[in-house]
């Protein structure tokens, strides 16, 4: 597989692992505290799975581009990235809202951050297609 795949995937990987933080630990902390009766106690939470699915998705998300690639700029991969959560991120939040007891407005802020956070990777990812990386060039 080429350089820029595996570069795409640290980058976005790492992209997705920070927002993902910041959002879940600080911005919807409010709203999660305030819902504990919801969740796993912190004490059965299996955090670990956090990052082992984000790598899975990090992958997937830019073998797909990869595959479509056209070369268009930046609008290339924040349209992507709005695919992708229209894809991923509409039926995880709203399918969790018809489930879970949880209130609309964390499902609303679920599909909004999650629709920013890929449209940023959708972006830093095209930036990573279009440089120019020599093959023979060490990372």
């Amino acid at each position: 597989m080429n350089k820029k795949l595996w570069v795409g995937f640290v980058t976005v990987f790492v992209t997705t692992q920070v927002l993902e933080g910041l959002v879940n630990f600080f911005l919807l902390d409010p709203i999660y505290s305030s819902h504990s009766h919801i969740w796993r106690p912190i004490s059965e939470m299996k955090l670990w799975m956090l990052p082992v699915t984000g790598m899975f998705f990090s992958f997937f998300f830019v073998f797909i581009f990869s595959k479509g690639y056209e070369g268009k700029g930046i609008s290339e991969g924040i349209r992507y990235g709005f695919y992708v959560a229209l894809m991923v991120a509409l039926p995880n939040a709203y399918g969790n809202y018809a489930i879970m007891q949880i209130p609309y407005a964390l499902a609303l802020q679920w599909f909004t951050y999650d629709t920013l956070e890929y449209v940023i990777a959708g972006a830093i990812l095209s930036g990573v297609f279009s440089l120019r990386i020599d093959s023979s060039a060490a990372l």
